[in-house]
Order: structure tokens, then sequence, then C-alpha cells
């Protein structure tokens, strides 16, 4: 690893982590812990002289940061996502909607008179709002059914979304999610109300360049509905090696906007189905899962490099793995996965360092969170 260039950039960590898109319009309107800011995103862009017009790719997408900077700045990007959730998301904020037609279907749905729904849902879902917020919930899901264009009905489903969220006693804590019960809640139908018309106001604010979005829900390792050398860059974070199950964590809204409580787990070693057992029979932390996590990257690594033209750029957001009694060196060992399918490394951003503590407060050691650049 002596002949690639490292930096120290811990500057920048901010811009890796979620927190810097609240300021912003659109990006704001659903908190995606996991993902980057706008700001990195545009950061990238500049770095790698990327023009209007230009193709972009996220195979990773989350909630869609990547693909709407690039929309803000005229270049083309296509995102894909393994969780239906995040091609959802993503899908509401980069998409062109007619304004005067959102108006008057906002109109008829805050004048539709309540009718008590029939409220049936899981045991977390439950405890996690008053009886009245999941009526309320639940009626203007109904409503919202009866919307026939697709692109509309998604549109006020993702703020209804957004909405319910406000008023829950659930919030993510890591891995988990937690029941606040002490929490004052509003009332659902004026924060609904109040969460369009911000909506309504962001996208008057939003500056569109008129670029071609597109968003698949998809496997990172087989990008086979993508042709080969079709990308300028790449712009991407790929799920960290931990034991963060992502479909656990939006159980909540998966179950409630998605009417699948049980939907597949993703975890992040992205190719194995925890349901198959796997933990049980080798250990959350065994080595088998770190060699699951290192094949699966590895062949999203090769996609890539497919898909990339010829010099085209890669910035890969990644952590070290971290486990109750070691750290991994994730992002050397991406270094050379990358070089052996014929990437170029260019240089590697140390952008955050954090703590690792033990079950028992002891010190584990120091866990790194870098940009990897790589060159076709």
């Amino acid at each position: 690893m002596n002949e690639i260039g490292f930096e120290e950039r811990f500057d920048l960590s901010p811009l890796v982590t979620f927190v810097p898109n609240k300021k912003y319009a659109i990006h704001n309107w659903f908190h995606f812990k996991e993902g980057f800011s706008k700001d990195f995103v545009f950061l990238m862009l500049d770095n790698f002289k990327i023009k209007r017009g230009q193709w972009v790719l996220d195979p990773f997408c989350g909630s869609g940061t990547a693909l709407l900077t690039c929309k803000e700045f005229g270049v083309n990007a296509v995102g894909v996502d393994a969780m239906p959730l995040s091609v959802f998301i993503s899908q509401v904020k980069t998409s062109d909607y007619n304004m005067e037609k959102l108006r008057t279907i906002s109109r008829n749905i805050f004048s539709k008179r309540f009718v008590k729904p029939n409220v049936r849902v899981s045991s977390l879902v439950k405890r996690s709002f008053t009886k009245y917020a999941l009526e309320d919930i639940f009626f203007f899901k109904d409503v919202i059914r009866q919307i026939e264009d697709p692109l509309e009905k998604n549109f006020f489903t993702f703020a209804l979304m957004i909405s319910s969220e406000k008023v829950s006693f659930a919030y993510k804590d890591g891995a988990v999610i937690k029941i606040w019960k002490k929490k004052n809640v509003p009332p659902f139908r004026p924060v609904f109300k109040r969460t369009v018309k911000k909506m309504f106001h962001d996208m008057k604010k939003f500056r569109n360049e008129g670029s071609k979005i597109e968003v698949f829900l998809g496997d990172a390792r087989r990008l086979s509905f993508l042709e080969s050398s079709t990308f300028d860059a790449i712009i991407t974070s790929p799920p960290y090696l931990n034991i963060i199950d992502y479909a656990k964590v939006y159980k909540i809204e998966n179950e409630l906007f998605f009417g699948n409580e049980n939907i597949e787990s993703i975890r992040s070693y992205i190719g194995l189905n925890i349901n198959q057992g796997f933990e049980e029979s080798a250990g959350m932390d065994s080595p088998l899962v770190e060699k699951a996590y290192l094949k699966d990257i590895g062949d999203a690594i090769s996609e890539q490099f497919r898909v990339l033209k010829k010099n085209g750029r890669v910035a890969m957001v990644v952590g070290e793995g971290v486990f109750p009694n070691r750290i991994v060196p994730v992002q050397k060992m991406l270094c050379d996965i990358a070089k052996g399918i014929g990437f170029k490394v260019e240089k590697i951003w140390y952008v955050n360092r954090r703590i690792v503590t033990d079950h028992r407060r002891q010190k584990v050691g120091s866990a790194l969170e870098s940009v990897l650049f790589f060159k076709k």
C-alpha cells in the first residue's frame, strides 16, 4: 500500500454524513442516517471535472443524494439500490412534477372528512403511534390510494411517510428501533398538511437543470441492465462491514407503506440472506462474514469497472469493519481488490476516525472512514 498516496482530510468529516443535508431543500425530506451529503457529491463532481450532460452512477444510492445533486448541476445520473424503500425515496425526490396538479390533488385530499379505517399492524407499529395517529395515517393511505397517476400517488405517499415519522414514538438508535412513550406528539392532520406545504415550497426553491435521472431496484453486484463503458464517474458508499440489518432499521416504514413486515434482510455483507441461519453457524464476528462482505463488494467493484468509460473515476466512501474484538482494514483490502480487477488506485482520503470499545468499555482501537479514489 506504500505506493498509494493518502491524505488526512478530517476537515471533510461532516461531509460524509447526512447532517449537512438538513439545510438543503428536498435533500432534507427524509433523514437517511447512513447517507453522505450534497456537499460531498458536489466536491467529487468538481474534483472529477464532471460537466453538464455527462453520466454518473451510484450503485448504492440510498436516499438519492448523489442523484439529486447531479440533477441540480445538469449531470445525468443512474441510481441502483437493493432496498425498495431507498428506490422509492430516490425516485420521488428526483422526479419532475406538475405543481398545479399536485396542488389540486392536495386540496382534494384535505377536503375529505375522516372515516374510521380498519387498522391492522404489528406490535412494533402499534407501540410506535397513538391509536388516533394510526387511524389518521390509514385514512389518508386509503385516500391517496385512489390517485390514478403513479407519480402523484408516490409523491403524497412519501409525504405521508415523512409525516408519520413526526408523530411517532419510535426512533432509530444505531441498528435498533427504540420507543420513547414520553414524547409529546401533535395531531396528525395538521402535521401532514404542513409537510405537503413544505414540499411544495422546496420544489419551487430547487434548481432543476433538466438532467436525466433513472433509479432501479437492483443488485450492485449484477448490473447487466446497464451497458458497458457508459459512465464518466461513480460516486457511492457501499454498506459498511458491520452487523446492521437495514431492513429492520426501516421496518416501520416498510410495513406501513410497502405492506411487507417480513421484507428480506439486507445486511452489510450484501450477498447473504441472514434468514438462512448464517449468523448462527458462523458467528456475527466470524472471518466468514468478512470474506462474504469482501466477495460481494469485490463483485460490485468489478461491475463498476465494466460500466465505466476509459479514464472513468470512482469515489467510494467506506468504513473499517468494527467487531467486538477487532477492526478490519476494509479500505486497504478494497484497494487491493480494485487493483486486481484493473483499476488504478489513485489515493485515499482519511476523513474520520473514531475510538472503538468492546462491551466492557475497553479500547479495541481506532476505526477509519475513508474515501477511495479509483481510475479505469
